[in-house]
């Protein structure tokens, strides 16, 4: 298709639950006061573990929006992306009916999916036997069933899928469903990421690959990204969701615009299955494509939301690939971890992070990286250390990168009619 063929897109619906807030606002206010999600993991004795600490999400109620019985048939992944895109639905004001229901689609994406289901029925299986693992063990445990549920009780009847792409899945599933609805295959699209791996296996994993800080003596402290004392990520959980709609649609119910999206950079390092390629290229180029997708300049980049992990090998790596991407002008906007709140949501990570820049997008506010004391002389950007900023947003980066060497870039832009 030529460029004059393609859809504009935009983004007239937001939700999230995360360790800071379990809708829109309360995550907003979280992120402009730089409110700590970390603590104590609650959700199962840690004791024993080398990590014992995450980013939990506080006093999320599934039954506020799903009666027991669906709730029961739900991991808490699918219970987050079913609750948020409800959430996105009704802040966008947009009605499926069977009018449009064809018409809006639904992409979710994912890094593990079930794992607190699949921990819980093998321990039966060990325990009780094979007879009396639940039936509903495998459509409650794969990855695709946030957003298959997500269909079934919103009427979405449009293009549905998951992308699994490690902490780059939530990034992967906007950018898939801004391409269906840039190139006409759908008129919106609910889409974002989430997981709920704060599990017993799931922290032994991590921690196991080194990857996991064990600042145990002080969670609150312990996302800290760019900051030379860092020690490794903080395990988070929750979801974000968006609403994307081709823009003539949306204009023609009169529904409110948060922010345009204009640009998607997807490529992979191809060097190994943890780290990041050590100069950055991949990354760098993700970010190239995303703007050169965009009709971008570097010099237009008024904001880039980091992927900022905490970790030695990404903080510096992301750091050389954003000069490189963006040049002398990479010193002159704020750069920012919003995983120093909330901890790292591995795939729901993506959804999160680009809520939050949509909505950096619409208040001219720039979230804050917290816990930065002590920078590593190798991260020299501005991270807009410990507090939030007034600033002028007209154009904007998400990151993610994921295990296996995913690297995913997503442009925003402020909505202008012209």
């Amino acid at each position: 298709m030529t460029n004059s063929q393609l859809k504009r897109v935009v983004v007239t619906g937001l939700s999230a639950i995360t360790p800071i807030g379990n809708n829109l606002t309360e995550y907003w206010d979280g992120l402009m006061t730089g409110r700590n999600g970390i603590g104590l993991i609650t959700h199962f004795d840690a004791s024993q573990h080398a990590c014992r600490f995450a980013g939990e999400v506080k006093g999320f109620d599934p039954h506020d929006y799903l009666d027991r019985k669906e709730a029961k048939r739900m991991d808490r992944f699918a219970q987050f992306g079913v609750v948020a895109s409800l959430q996105a639905l009704a802040d966008s004001q947009l009605v499926i009916n069977h009018l449009n229901a064809d018409q809006i689609g639904v992409m979710i994406g994912t890094g593990i999916g079930g794992l607190k289901v699949l921990e819980d029925q093998q321990q039966i299986y060990l325990n009780r036997g094979p007879s009396r693992c639940s039936p509903f063990m495998i459509p409650m445990m794969i990855a695709n069933m946030a957003a298959g549920l997500t269909a079934i009780h919103t009427g979405a009847k449009g293009p549905n899928s998951c992308s699994v792409t490690a902490c780059a899945a939530g990034s992967n599933a906007v950018g898939d469903a801004f391409r269906l609805v840039q190139r006409g295959y759908a008129k919106g699209m609910i889409c974002g990421g989430t997981e709920a791996a704060i599990t017993p296996l799931g922290i032994a994993g991590f921690a196991a690959a080194r990857a996991l800080s064990t600042r145990n003596d002080d969670p609150a402290t312990a996302s800290r990204p760019f900051d030379r004392d860092r020690d490794g990520f903080v395990m988070g959980e929750g979801v974000g969701i968006l609403l994307l709609e081709e823009l003539e649609h949306a204009l023609d119910r009169g529904a409110k615009i948060y922010a345009e999206i204009v640009g998607y950079g997807m490529t992979c390092d191809a060097y190994h299955m943890t780290s990041p390629v050590p100069d950055g290229r991949g990354a760098t180029r993700a970010m190239e494509l995303a703007l050169a997708d965009g009709e971008l300049t570097p010099e237009q980049v008024s904001y880039i939301n980091a992927h900022g992990t905490s970790t030695s090998a990404n903080d510096v790596t992301e750091t050389k690939a954003i000069k490189k991407a963006l040049g002398k002008h990479a010193y002159k906007i704020p750069v920012s971890s919003t995983k120093s709140m909330t901890g790292h949501l591995l795939g729901g990570s993506g959804g999160i992070e680009a809520v939050a820049t949509v909505m950096a997008i619409a208040n001219n506010k720039v979230p804050p990286t917290i816990n930065l004391a002590n920078p590593d002389p190798e991260c020299d950007l501005d991270y807009v250390p410990h507090d939030s900023r007034s600033w002028e947003v007209n154009t904007a980066l998400s990151n993610s990168f994921g295990f296996g060497g995913h690297n995913v870039t997503l442009a925003f832009k402020k909505y202008h009619r012209g």
